[in-house]
C-alpha cells in the first residue's frame, strides 16, 4: 500500500483494497463449479432420451449461462478495486491560478421537479469555496416555465445575503433548505451571530413563500406588478403558442459576476438561465440535448476551462468540493488525458433499512471502485467535473466547433450583456444548430441512448480519455431518492431502455468497446448495458421449479439425495450471496440493508427489465415511442410517513406491479403445495428440497407484496384491480405450464 502523508505535499494518493487477493482466489474458486453445472447440463441435453427432461435442461442451461456470462463480467470490477485520498489543503494558496468553471443544472418540469428545490441547488453551488469571478452557474431549464426563472430571480437577491453569511461563519451545509432543517441550538461565538442567523432564515421563508405561491398560481402575472420584472418575461407572452415543446431560446442573465456584488461589497459568481428552442418537428435528444446547448452557450459567456454537470436535486453538501477535484486536475504528475473526476451520488432521506435500495451501494461505490483501478469510472449524470477540452475529441484530434467562438480555446473578452454574445448564444442554442454537425456524436455530451451519462463516459473512455473517482468522507453532493416502489421500478425501466440502446448499437461494449480500452474495462461496461437480460433466468428461477412443485410429475432439481449435483448447487448459491453480503458489510453497510437490495434487485428482474426489453423491441418495430419521463421530486406527506417507517409503498394501478405480483402469487401457492405433499406423505421431502427452498425464498422476499395484498388498509396497498389481474394470470400461467409440460 502506498503511504503519503498530506504533509509531504502531494495532492492525492491511491491504495489498493485489502480483499482484492481475496477475490481473485475466490473468482478462480468458483468458476470451477459454474463449469462443472454447464457440462452437467451439456451432458444431460446430449444422453436424456426424455423430451420433457431435455426441454427442461435447455431452458436452465439458458437461464444458467445468463448467470454465469454475468457473474464472469462482474469480476472485472474486482480484479483491480482502489482508494483515493486528496490533499486539497496542498494546493497553491493563489487562487489566480484556479481555473474558472462552469456549472450546468438542469431541470425540466416545474411541477416534478419543485423550483424551490432548484433554487437550493443553486445556491448551494454559488456558495463554493471558490473564487467568485471564477464561477458561474448555468441553468438548463427544459420545461421553458417562467416559474423556474422566477425562483432564480428571488434567488438571486437572496444570494447576495447567503454567501457572505455562509463565508462568514464557516457553514458546510451550504443549500439552506438543508442548513435550517439541520440546524438546532446553534451558538454563534461572535456578537450579533444570533440576530444574523434568525434575519437570514426568516429571509429564506419569505422567499421560499413567494416561489411556491408563484408556482401554486401556475403564473407571475396578477402576482408580480414591478413593470421591469414583467419585462424579463414577456417572451413567454409575445410568442404565440408558447409551450415547454415549442419555443424559442430563451437566455437570462440574471446575475454577472463582473457587475454584481454581495452585501459585503464581493463580486457575485454568475448566474445564468437558458431554455434551448423546442420545435415539435425536432429531435431534442433529451438531457444530454440540454446540456450541449449548455455547454455552447456557456462557452460564448465564460468558456470556463472546467465543466459541472449537476442535476437539479442534487445539493451541494461540502463547499470544498472543487478543490478536491483541482487536485487531480492541478497535479503535473497525473495522467494528462484525465478528462473527469466524478463524485458519488449519495442520497439523503432514506429509511434506515433503505427498502428501495436507493443508495445503489453496488452500483455507485462499489463496483466504481473497481473501475477506478482499471481506466475510471464511468460518468453518472451528476457530480462530475469535466475538463471542456475532453468533450471537443480525443486526446491526440481536437474536434474545432463552429463558430469557432465556441471553442474551448476561445478567450472571452466582453460583457455576457453585449449585443454579440447574446445573440451568439441564442444562436448556438437554437435547435436546427446541430444539423450536420458532430455534435452529440463525436463532440459533446453524446446522443442515442436516454442513459446520456453512461454513454458519454463510455464514449470518451473508447476515444482515449480517463477518468478518477473522488469519494470522500464528508458526501460531496446529496440528492433525492425514490420514495415509492412504481418511481424505483419505473425509473430502473427508464435506465435499461437506454442500456439496450447501447449493446444494440455499433458501440456495444464487448464487441466495440474491446478493441478501444482494456478488455477488463469493456466488461464493466458490457455487465451494466447487459442488466436487462437478468430477467430471463430470474423469471425462470422464479416461476418454473415451483410449477413444477405443484404437479408432483416434473421434479426438474436434483434431490437431496443426490449429493454431488445438491451440493454444487449449494455451493454455487451461498457463494454467490455470502461474497455480495461480505461486500456491503464491509463498505459500511447492513446486512439489512443488503437483504433489501437482493430483494428489489428481483423486482427489478421481473417488472422493469422485461418490460423495458419488450417495449425496446415494439420500439425498434415502429409499434410504441418510449419518452423520456421525470421523476417526480415531489414529496407527498402520508408517502414520507410510511417511507420513513419502511412500509413499501405500492398505492398506484401499474402494469409494472403484475409480474412481481404473480411471481409472489405462484411462489406462495407451490409453497404451501409442497408443505401439504410432504406432510401428506405424496413427496418425500429430500426429493423436492430444492423446489420447495426456492419457492420459500421466493415466498420470504416477496412478504411486502403479500402484506400489501392482504393486511394493509391505508393508501400505499396493492390496488384491488391489481391483485385480481395478478391472480388470473398466475392461474392463467399455471394452467399454460400444464399444458406444455
Amino acid at each position: 500500500m502506498e503511504k503519503v502523508r498530506s504533509s509531504a505535499g502531494l495532492l492525492h494518493t491511491k491504495s489498493p483494497l485489502r480483499r482484492t487477493w481475496f477475490n481473485r482466489v475466490f473468482a478462480v474458486t468458483y468458476l470451477i463449479p459454474i463449469c462443472a453445472l454447464m457440462y452437467h447440463h451439456c451432458h444431460n441435453i446430449i444422453t436424456s432420451t426424455d423430451q420433457l427432461t431435455k426441454r427442461n435442461t435447455i431452458i436452465f442451461l439458458v437461464a444458467d449461462s445468463i448467470l454465469a456470462f454475468m457473474w464472469i463480467t462482474r469480476q472485472a470490477f474486482r480484479i483491480s478495486p482502489i482508494r483515493r485520498q486528496v490533499f486539497p489543503e496542498n494546493l497553491t494558496e493563489d487562487e489566480r491560478e484556479y481555473p474558472a468553471l462552469d456549472v450546468f443544472v438542469c431541470t425540466a418540469d416545474p411541477y416534478k421537479e419543485p423550483p424551490i428545490g432548484v433554487v437550493n441547488t443553486v445556491l448551494s453551488l454559488m456558495a463554493y469555496d471558490y473564487p467568485r469571478e471564477k464561477l458561474s452557474v448555468y441553468v438548463s431549464d427544459d420545461g421553458g416555465s417562467q416559474l423556474t426563472l422566477f425562483a432564480l430571480m428571488e434567488a438571486a437577491e437572496f444570494a447576495k445575503h447567503w454567501l457572505p453569511y455562509c463565508k462568514k461563519h464557516d457553514i458546510l451545509d451550504r443549500s439552506p433548505e438543508a442548513y435550517f432543517t439541520l440546524q438546532t441550538n446553534f451558538g454563534f461565538p461572535e456578537t450579533g451571530a444570533a440576530a444574523k442567523y434568525d434575519q437570514i432564515k426568516v429571509m429564506y421563508e419569505r422567499m421560499k413563500l413567494r416561489i411556491n405561491e408563484v408556482v401554486d398560481r401556475g403564473s407571475i402575472h396578477g402576482y408580480v406588478t414591478d413593470e421591469e420584472v414583467l419585462r424579463t418575461f414577456a417572451i413567454w407572452h409575445n410568442t404565440p403558442g408558447f409551450t415547454p415543446k415549442n419555443h424559442p431560446t430563451v437566455i437570462q442573465i440574471i446575475m454577472e459576476s463582473a457587475s454584481e456584488k454581495d452585501e459585503s461589497g464581493d463580486r457575485m459568481p454568475n448566474l445564468v438561465y437558458v431554455s434551448r428552442e423546442k420545435k415539435k418537428s425536432t429531435p431534442h435528444n433529451y438531457k444530454a440535448g440540454a446540456l450541449n446547448v449548455l455547454l455552447r452557450v456557456s462557452a460564448t459567456m465564460t468558456n470556463a476551462p472546467l465543466v459541472l454537470t449537476q442535476d437539479c436535486d442534487m445539493f451541494s453538501n461540502d463547499p470544498k468540493t472543487p478543490l478536491r477535484a483541482l487536485c487531480y486536475f492541478m497535479d503535473p504528475g497525473m495522467d494528462p488525458n484525465l478528462a473527469l473526476v466524478q463524485f458519488p451520488q449519495i442520497f439523503h432521506g432514506i429509511n434506515k433499512d433503505d427498502i428501495y435500495n436507493a443508495e445503489l451501494r453496488e452500483m455507485l461505490v462499489n463496483n466504481i471502485l473497481g473501475m477506478d483501478g482499471l481506466l475510471g469510472p464511468p460518468y453518472m449524470g451528476s457530480g462530475g467535473f469535466f475538463r471542456r477540452q475532453a468533450l471537443f475529441g480525443t486526446p491526440v484530434s481536437h474536434i474545432p466547433p463552429q463558430p469557432s467562438e465556441i471553442s474551448p480555446r476561445h478567450v472571452i473578452n466582453k460583457s455576457m450583456h453585449s449585443a454579440e454574445i447574446l445573440a451568439l448564444a441564442h444562436h448556438v442554442g437554437g435547435c436546427n444548430f446541430e444539423v450536420q454537425t458532430e455534435w452529440g456524436s463525436e463532440m459533446g455530451f453524446r446522443y442515442g441512448s436516454l442513459v446520456e451519462d453512461f454513454n458519454t463516459g463510455y464514449r470518451m473512455q473508447c476515444q482515449g480519455w480517463r477518468s478518477v473517482f473522488c469519494n470522500p468522507m464528508r458526501p460531496a453532493f446529496l440528492g433525492s431518492s425514490p420514495i415509492t416502489l412504481h418511481d424505483v421500478l419505473n425509473q430502473s425501466k427508464r435506465w435499461s431502455m437506454g442500456l439496450l440502446d447501447i449493446i444494440f448499437s455499433r458501440y456495444n461494449p464487448l464487441f466495440f468497446g474491446v478493441r478501444f480500452m482494456n478488455p477488463l474495462q469493456a466488461f464493466c461496461f458490457g455487465h451494466y448495458a447487459l442488466w436487462p437480460i437478468l430477467s430471463i433466468p430470474l423469471i425462470i428461477y422464479s416461476s418454473l421449479p415451483q410449477l413444477a412443485l405443484i404437479d408432483p410429475s416434473r421434479a426438474i432439481f436434483p434431490k437431496a439425495t443426490d449429493p454431488w449435483l445438491f451440493f454444487l448447487y449449494v455451493f454455487l448459491f451461498l457463494g454467490s450471496y455470502a461474497q455480495h453480503l461480505l461486500e456491503y458489510v464491509t463498505f459500511g453497510s447492513t446486512a439489512k440493508r443488503w437483504w433489501n437490495s437482493q430483494r428489489v434487485w428481483m423486482m427489478r428482474s421481473l417488472s422493469s427489465f422485461p418490460f423495458a426489453l419488450i417495449e425496446y423491441i415494439l420500439e425498434r418495430w415502429g409499434l410504441s415511442s418510449f419518452g423520456f419521463n421525470v421523476t417526480s421530486k415531489v414529496l407527498d406527506s402520508e408517502q414520507s410517513k410510511r417511507n420513513a417507517e419502511c412500509i413499501f409503498e405500492f398505492g398506484v394501478p401499474s402494469p409494472l406491479f403484475v409480474p412481481i405480483n404473480v411471481a409472489a402469487i405462484i411462489n406462495l401457492w407451490a409453497f404451501l403445495h409442497g408443505i401439504k405433499q410432504v406432510i401428506t406423505g405424496n413427496e418425500i421431502f429430500g426429493d423436492v428440497f430444492v423446489q420447495m427452498f426456492l419457492a420459500g425464498f421466493g415466498v420470504l422476499n416477496c412478504w411486502p407484496i403479500y402484506e400489501a395484498m392482504l393486511l394493509r388498509t391505508d393508501k400505499g396497498k396493492m390496488p384491488l384491480k391489481m391483485t385480481f389481474v395478478s391472480t388470473f394470470l398466475a392461474w392463467l400461467v399455471y394452467l399454460i405450464s400444464s399444458s406444455a409440460f
